[in-house]
């Protein structure tokens, strides 16, 4: 029996990372696609995946503050509660849409249904940080590649391979659906991370909240390669959500797909998540760091591309399973390196000023994805417009690629 079977607190972890990241992918296929039901419009749909992200550029650095001066445990189920409360709060908006003025009504829904995804955002930011933070207290640091490797896998099982097309199942049966099943995975997830059991750790005396931020700066600036990556992350973050962002319309009007079909698009690339998790600790174990990371940094352009050019779902659904593979081979190496060299006492700050740089660029390449596509429909027309993306992000990934091959040394 391995270790980290034998490690009930990590078993929990495990557990309560699939229940929730289950919902996750629930509400990631129907949010969108709740959006879509109200408007076409490209750059409203796009807002609302922009909300989702922002938090992560506004919030990120003080949310690591925070986590380091806070019951990390405790942070983590009192965000999972507030989500539960405003994933309720999406169903009761679904409820009252109809009472909407109709000359009003598309605006309204959209700026009331971005409201409520900014709000989930921000829990998120406190509670991903906060339960990446609390891996290493729970898991000794050889197992730390193995921990994120099952941890990435069950996130991408539960959050794409399931969560899609059972959202697809749930929206065909009534919109509010998936969002009642979220709520209930958000309400065991609580439960279980609750039942979590940490050895003792002494909270740092509490200082001026700019004086620790800045200490976490302090360390990342002294450790340039930790910058680098963040920054090389940031780029690709916002790649991947111009196109990911316009990719729901595509599904819909150039694949023709219903939403389980979109959601077996989704569930194409969350089995090579899973591949990319079981398989990346070899591959590391195979080729090294550096060179793991290169070979997801070559990987990255080519799906982007073969999604602009296609009409195929199942060439879409083998660009997005690679798509995945590479960036949990990527994950595993960056997470897993930055958890080994990072010291506890400043883990969250320097994670949160990492995720500021890797995450911060998201909601912009989300709202970008949605303009070009609303700036191109007049020159190109609306197919060309939704693929234009897609040639976008596969440009920026191939500039990354060259840039970052002899740049990082992990």
């Amino acid at each position: 029996m391995s270790t980290l079977t034998r490690n009930r607190s990590y078993r929990l972890l495990f557990t309560a990372t699939g229940i929730s990241n289950l919902g996750d992918g629930v509400s990631a296929l129907a949010l969108p696609w709740l959006a879509t039901l109200i408007t076409r419009d490209a750059t409203l749909i796009a807002f609302v995946a922009f909300a989702t992200r922002l938090p992560w550029f506004l919030l990120s650095i003080l949310a690591g503050a925070f986590v380091d001066r806070s019951d990390r445990k405790r942070l983590i189920v009192q965000a999972d509660v507030f989500r539960t409360l405003l994933t309720g709060g999406i169903i009761a908006l679904i409820f009252v849409m109809p009472e909407f003025p109709p000359s009003q009504g598309e605006t309204t829904f959209i700026l009331a249904l971005s409201t409520l995804a900014f709000l989930l955002g921000t829990a998120e930011v406190l509670r991903d940080n906060a339960a990446q933070t609390l891996l290493p207290s729970i898991v000794a640091k050889q197992d730390l590649e193995t921990a994120n490797g099952q941890l990435w896998s069950v996130e991408q099982v539960m959050g794409s391979f399931v969560g899609p097309p059972l959202a697809g199942v749930l929206i065909a049966l009534a919109v509010p659906a998936p969002f009642l099943l979220d709520a209930v995975t958000f309400a065991l997830a609580t439960w279980l991370v609750w039942s979590i059991a940490l050895p003792p750790r002494t909270a740092p005396p509490k200082r001026a909240l700019m004086t620790e931020i800045g200490e976490g700066w302090h360390w990342m600036r002294t450790h340039p390669m930790v910058l680098r990556v963040a920054i090389i992350l940031g780029l690709l973050n916002g790649a991947v959500f111009m196109s990911l962002t316009v990719l729901i319309l595509v599904s819909q009007e150039i694949l023709n797909l219903s939403a389980f079909g979109h959601g077996a698009l989704l569930t194409a690339g969350a089995a090579g998540g899973v591949v990319g998790g079981l398989l990346g600790p070899r591959i590391v174990a195979r080729l090294g760091a550096v060179n793991s990371v290169r070979l997801a940094l070559v990987t990255f352009p080519i799906p982007y591309l073969v999604i602009g050019v296609t009409a195929s779902p199942v060439l879409v659904g083998l660009a997005l399973f690679f798509e995945m593979l590479a960036g949990l081979v990527w994950n595993i190496v960056t997470v897993s390196w930055r958890q080994r060299i990072i010291p506890d006492e400043i883990l969250g700050r320097v994670n949160s000023l990492y995720r500021f740089f890797g995450w911060g660029m998201m909601p912009f390449g989300a709202l970008a994805g949605g303009l070009i596509v609303s700036f191109a429909v007049p020159e190109f027309g609306r197919e060309w417009a939704l693929r234009a993306p897609f040639f976008a992000a596969s440009a920026a990934c191939l500039l990354l690629a060259i840039w970052g091959w002899r740049r990082i040394r992990i």
